[in-house]
């Protein structure tokens, strides 16, 4: 619930501070006194438009400061605030500031986190509900009509949520499985075109760089062989160096033994020829080793501009299309196999969209009955709020079957009839704001047990009324404020007489300023304004002893 609200330099309201309680709080004062002023003020921090014209004359800027408490943050406040990570304690209470620049632009903080205005919108509605004279929001909306009801009936709408999904779900995999099948079956000829070439092919993985790797080795082969024929010609015939060599040393073997020199030189020359030939033999068995074979080279070659030129009309890597081979056979076994696949995919989707309708009519029923229920709730406090000739009616029409979705089957909206004989029409189409004010809280206290804003306000829920009407939407309001808290701007005493807290609205004048002040009246302050809001400007003493009636009756 609302706590506590601080408000700077808001048109007449200089600085002000207020503290609020639990159940019926009541605000008063005389016409202009600037009662709007507050709900405006308590409006920035729900998300309205940051309007500049709010800002205080002479002011740069001004702010508005709630406080919110709560035994349990609600669920849809909680989620909300965890999906911006805002990051609040459990038992924590949440602070909302609103900062507004004359020059325009606003600022926004929950619990000093700065946050959008959008998250405010989005919290608003759970935190503070406003019923005004020309509300066009909360319950007269269409569009929170059926969550209303809901909630009053109790149908099982998280079930029919979760079999929607569900059966969308499956919808989608067959439609997904359709749409495969039948491109497969469009391009049926192109796939075995495809997967024919592919399979003549047959490529493998890590290939290419095998290949590539083989043809850079039998194009060095080529090479060295021309140049080690060369080199061997060099060695072959009389004039070789080996055979030089061989000459030399048979020569110095028969003068060897003349002398000692000549046996080490002969020494060395024998190792020169032995090392010679063993050079002369891996000479011979290198070039053996680079024989290449040009059919070989050529094969490698042809293979390898075929897998590259594949892999170009594939638009993928060489290595890839082994992958290709296993896709084009996958999308023609799909058209092998699609119809049995197809077979259990629409038996899924069938019963999926049969146990949605089942938990849609279940809900469509709790709907019509709840429908019924609410209706006599409602008519039963439509007298006593002067409302006796009108008549209210929950419409629950079922929707064609295009227009079904997580919320079940059923378009909700809450009908009136304000005149004998007259057709029922939508709650926002009342003429009179009145009546429309009245009507919202016969609906709130028919609802009331079901629960809904922490804090709700009636903004002159009861202008133009008196006596006893105006004492039936006091007793209203203080039964709807039993079990959580209600804040009313009133101007009959009926209805500030059941306040549990008052709070006058005053402007007061220094020199050329205006300012708005409020209030938290005590026991002997509650009975003056009574008196005067009884009698007017000149309070009699039969007012306040009206006003002590009035106070001591509730």
């Amino acid at each position: 619930m609302l706590t506590h609200l601080a408000i700077r330099n808001i048109v007449l309201i200089e600085a002000l501070e207020l503290e609020f309680r639990r159940g019926l709080g009541v605000l008063t004062g005389e016409t202009g006194a600037g009662k709007s002023i507050l709900l405006d003020a308590l409006g920035l921090v729900l998300g309205n438009r940051a309007e500049t014209a709010l800002v205080r004359a002479g002011e740069d800027k001004a702010s508005v400061s709630a406080t919110f408490e709560f035994a349990q943050l609600p669920g849809a406040i909680r989620e909300a605030i965890d999906d911006a990570d805002i990051e609040i304690e459990p038992g924590e209470p949440l602070i909302i500031r609103r900062q507004v620049k004359a020059d325009g632009g606003s600022k926004a903080w929950i619990n000093d986190q700065p946050v959008g205005v959008a998250l405010l919108r989005d919290i608003g509605g759970a935190l503070v509900e406003l019923h005004g004279q020309h509300d066009d929001r909360g319950l007269v909306n269409p569009r929170g009509h059926r969550a209303l009801l809901d909630r009053y009936a109790g149908g099982n709408v998280d079930a029919v949520g979760a079999a929607w999904r569900k059966w969308q779900d499956a919808a989608v995999k067959l439609q997904a499985a359709r749409d495969e099948i039948d491109q497969a079956k469009a391009d049926q000829d192109l796939l075995l075109a495809h997967l024919a070439e592919l399979t003549a092919l047959e490529p493998q993985a890590g290939e290419e760089a095998r290949l590539a790797e083989a043809r850079s080795d039998m194009q060095k082969g080529e090479k060295l062989a021309g140049e080690l024929e060369e080199l061997r010609q060099v060695w072959d015939g009389s004039d070789s160096p080996l055979a030089a060599l061989r000459v030399a040393a048979r020569k110095l073997d028969r003068i060897g033994g003349e002398h000692p020199l000549l046996a080490d030189a002969l020494a060395s020359l024998d190792r020169a020829v032995i090392e010679a030939g063993e050079a002369e033999e891996k000479l011979e068995k290198a070039a053996e080793a680079l024989i290449h074979d040009p059919a070989a080279l050529d094969a490698a070659e042809t293979r390898l501009f075929e897998l590259r030129a594949l892999a170009r009309k594939h638009r993928c890597e060489v290595d890839e299309l082994p992958d290709k081979m296993r896709e084009f056979r996958s999308a023609l076994d799909a058209i092998e196999g699609g119809e049995a696949q197809l077979d259990a995919l629409e038996a899924a989707e069938e019963s999926a969209g049969e146990d949605y309708a089942a938990k849609a009519r279940a809900l469509h029923k709790a709907r019509a009955d709840g429908a019924k229920k609410l209706d006599k709730a409602v008519a039963a406090e439509l007298a006593p709020l002067k409302l006796d000739a009108a008549r209210f009616m929950t419409q629950v029409d079922e929707l064609p079957e295009e227009k079904w979705g997580a919320s079940g089957i059923d378009a909700v909206e809450f009908l009136i009839a304000t005149n004998p004989g007259a057709d029922f029409a939508p709650l926002g189409k009342i003429a009179s704001g009145g009546e429309l004010s009245r009507f919202i809280l016969a609906l709130k206290v028919a609802l009331a047990e079901k629960g809904g804003a922490a804090t709700v306000i009636f903004d002159e829920i009861d202008r133009g009324v008196g006596g006893a009407v105006a004492s039936a939407i006091g007793e209203r309001l203080a039964r709807l404020a039993a079990d959580g808290q209600l804040l009313a701007v009133t101007h009959t005493p009926q209805v500030a007489a059941r306040g549990g807290t008052h709070y006058v609205i005053a402007k007061s004048s220094e020199g050329t300023v205006t300012k708005t002040g409020v209030t938290l009246l005590d026991t002997d302050g509650r009975q003056e304004e009574i008196a005067r809001m009884l009698s007017g400007a000149e309070i009699t003493s039969e007012a306040r002893a009206q006003a002590d009636r009035l106070l001591e009756g509730v």
